[in-house]
């Protein structure tokens, strides 16, 4: 059995739980700042396609939101179970057990073949999926001929997430963000030359777009490979020496870890896939505005996001060293800024909305016209949630780096679907508000699991959640 890592490699300290309020916040923003904006950058690879869609006018539009409102639930189903690699590596730094890095970041990598088996066949017939929920015909045509040339992307997407998050909790979260904006660049340069045919490319279109979003996560994850034979820091934890020989227990403990991750990511996003659905209901307008209006909330919500990643690493150390202070700093330091950056988004959200949606679809095509007026309006509402939004990220991770899954799961079921949908449906349908009552129950369900949420993170101590760590 290798003893190579038995302590701290050259270069890779551990980063210890804080003993200050500012040196909290400094950590944090050290650790985050890379993520957010690397999370911006991922974004920015679906907000590219949406861009290059868009010059070919509302129905490839509609047809590139109709594809990802399910194919993303898939997707972010994998990337959360995936996910659980980050806490447990965080618990065992803390813990200076690095023998149980490895373990971890190799079962990770056992855990997405095995997702990518299980879960392409559902993506692949997403196509029957949408007709038996009676969407346009047309556009589910379209939305098809992207899924099958996207699909392959899940395979490396989420070995790359397992990989991060070994990046991640390690602090390595600068070359995170250089990769992915990597991947930007090779995903705009590929959109242009297979969505239009240039540089004498063929012009695919949707199909085009699919193969840049495979190509694009398949290059990120070579690059990340890359970095970590390349470091010594990393290199000398020895990940793919007897990658194939398996680790029950630790793939079973991310397995519980990881499921109720990936499950409440997927009870999030289905809400708002089963939005866009409820959109498409009212017409193709309705449902182009939503995916503007939604890119716009997206982004803002990557900020969150990305430091909700650095939140659960420094919990988890925290909870590995048993320092139930250090993991009461980082949660609740964690949500201040968190609250500070989505204040300045709802203000952007309610003052400017026309000239936000604007950069999404070209004002000068008659046809965007109606989508622009409702997408407007619907991001008037989305500057309503932005503090919900960013606090049940924010908890959810929190308590994520406690390994506290299952109850924040049940927390999400509640939160989303008894709360937020039907008042969504409500709003929508039954009171006539239409696309904005849609929107309005997508408020309720985020300020409801927020709530929550934070109660939970408020009693961790009550709950027993700070005793025990997974190492």
């Amino acid at each position: 059995m290798n003893t190579s890592i038995e302590a701290p490699v050259s270069g890779a300290a551990v980063p210890l739980s804080s003993e200050s309020w500012g040196a909290e916040f400094r950590a944090l923003f050290k650790l985050g700042w890379p993520l957010i904006v690397a999370q911006l950058a991922q974004s920015a690879l679906f907000t590219t396609d949406i861009i290059m869609l868009g010059r070919l006018g509302a129905k490839y539009v509609a047809a590139g939101a109709l594809a990802n409102a399910l194919f993303i639930c898939i997707q972010l189903f994998g990337i959360g179970i995936v996910g659980a690699v980050a806490p447990v590596v965080a618990q065992s730094l803390g813990a200076r057990d690095f023998r149980s890095v490895r373990r971890t970041v190799r079962q990770g990598i056992w855990l997405a073949v095995i997702l990518f088996v299980a879960l392409f066949p559902v993506a692949w017939n997403i196509g029957p999926i949408y007709r038996w929920m009676g969407q346009d015909p047309e556009l589910i045509g379209l939305a098809e001929t992207f899924i099958h040339a996207a699909v392959w992307l899940l395979l490396p997407a989420f070995i790359f997430i397992g990989l991060r998050s070994f990046l991640s909790a390690h602090g390595a979260t600068r070359v995170i963000l250089l990769i992915t904006i990597a991947g930007v660049i090779v995903n705009a340069l590929a959109n242009y030359a297979l969505v239009f045919g240039n540089w004498g490319f063929p012009r695919l279109e949707m199909v085009g777009s699919g193969i840049s979003t495979t190509v694009v996560n398949t290059v990120m994850l070579l690059l990340t490979i890359i970095y970590i034979q390349m470091h010594r820091r990393f290199r000398r934890y020895h990940i793919w020496h007897h990658l194939l020989t398996p680790d029950w227990p630790r793939l079973w403990e991310l397995i519980k870890i990881g499921v109720p991750i990936g499950l409440m990511l997927l009870a999030e996003v289905a809400l708002f896939t089963s939005a866009s659905l409820l959109q498409g209901w009212l017409g193709e307008a309705e449902l182009a505005a939503h995916s503007v209006a939604l890119t716009v909330a997206s982004l803002a919500f990557m900020v969150p996001l990305g430091l909700s990643q650095a939140t659960t690493v420094r919990v988890g150390i925290a909870l590995g060293e048993k320092n139930k202070e250090g993991v009461r700093k980082a949660g609740w330091a964690a949500l201040v800024m968190t609250l500070g950056f989505m204040s300045l988004t709802a203000i952007a959200f309610f003052l400017a909305p026309h000239q936000i949606v604007a950069l999404f679809l070209d004002a000068n095509m008659a046809e965007n016209s109606a989508p622009l007026a409702l997408a407007a309006s619907f991001l008037v509402v989305a500057a309503l949630f932005q503090l919900f939004d960013g606090t049940q990220v924010t908890m959810a991770a929190a308590l994520r780096g406690l390994s506290d899954t299952n109850m924040p799961l049940v927390i999400a079921l509640v939160g989303y679907w008894a709360v937020g949908f039907p008042v969504a449906y409500f709003c929508g349908f039954t009171f006539g508000f239409r696309g904005v009552g849609i929107w309005i129950g997508l408020a309720a369900g985020l300020a409801a699991v927020a709530l929550v949420l934070t109660a939970r993170f408020a009693m961790r101590d009550r709950l027993g959640l700070t005793s025990k760590a997974v190492v």
